[in-house]
């Protein structure tokens, strides 16, 4: 299988050459940039400049930018938007459009293939209304994503807007050529992750893959909570070729989150069998 990270796992650092250094040297070539102003800041041109090139200098692509959560610098606490596609009120919706856009002139720098998109908050609700309010934002976004050779992903996220089943009928619900990164930990947190998986296959475009105990997203390294792992890798397989499997995981300091054991994740990953 083909391996990424996403630069999440150090989301409350500037990102900086150092890290994407430490990256490349564990031998990612797919990287993710995770667009949260503490870390990658999308609104100062230098900073997304030297960014841009880095990779130019390194002849390393872009694989995707996942799109702010938070319109501040501190998850919100600052008092920034709370980033969402599916609001129904205009004005939040208009703001939150306007942020996944600043995001997407990274693409103006540094070309990238795919932009990671949540379908609402958090515990968010559905409503039949709130396919409509998404699909008007992803039209928009989608002629500035074209523009920059971009293509919008949706992620199975834990709410009962982004389930997979939920995700599929809007899908077919609005015809919108979007396809889905499908995310391991979300998807053990609601209806399990092979009947995800088997739900989302033929849409599936990239992944963030992590672990939990299924109560929390907690970002784990694969095998530090209770995912199946032998049966999931056994679907990520089915997709090899179709894209990488791109780690999302949380910094729990030195021992419990380095790249060195990632690379012990990787290689077990790899010796698990085939078949029973």
């Amino acid at each position: 299988m083909e391996y990424g990270l996403s630069t999440y796992l150090y989301v409350n650092e500037r990102l900086s050459s150092h890290i994407l250094d430490k990256i490349l040297g564990a031998g990612f070539q797919n990287i993710e940039l995770f667009a949260a102003r503490q870390h990658l800041d999308y609104t100062d041109r230098h900073h997304v400049g030297d960014v841009a090139q880095w990779f130019r200098d390194h002849q390393v692509n872009l694989h995707s930018v996942h799109a702010p959560l938070y319109g501040d610098a501190d998850w919100g606490q600052l008092g920034g938007l709370a980033v969402s596609v599916a609001y129904l009120e205009r004005r939040p919706r208009i703001d939150s459009m306007d942020e996944i856009k600043r995001a997407l002139d990274i693409a103006d720098y540094l070309p990238f293939r795919y932009l990671i998109v949540h379908m609402g908050l958090p515990g968010e609700e559905y409503e039949l209304s709130k396919f409509d309010a998404v699909m008007t934002s992803l039209e928009h976004l989608k002629v500035s994503a074209k523009d920059r050779g971009v293509q919008l992903l949706l992620e199975n996220i834990p709410n009962e807007l982004g389930t997979p089943e939920r995700l599929v009928e809007f899908l077919q619900y609005t015809r919108l050529n979007v396809k889905i990164c499908f995310d391991t930990g979300h998807a053990h947190m609601t209806h399990g992750l092979h009947p995800a998986f088997e739900t989302l296959r033929t849409y599936i475009a990239s992944t963030h893959v992590h672990d939990n105990r299924g109560e929390k997203d907690e970002h784990l390294m694969p095998f530090d909570g209770d995912i199946d792992w032998t049966e999931a890798v056994r679907d990520l397989r089915r997709g090899e070729g179709q894209f990488p499997v791109l780690f999302e995981i949380r910094d729990y300091g030195p021992e419990m989150t380095s790249l060195s054991r990632l690379a012990e994740v990787i290689d077990r990953m790899e010796s698990l069998p085939e078949e029973d």
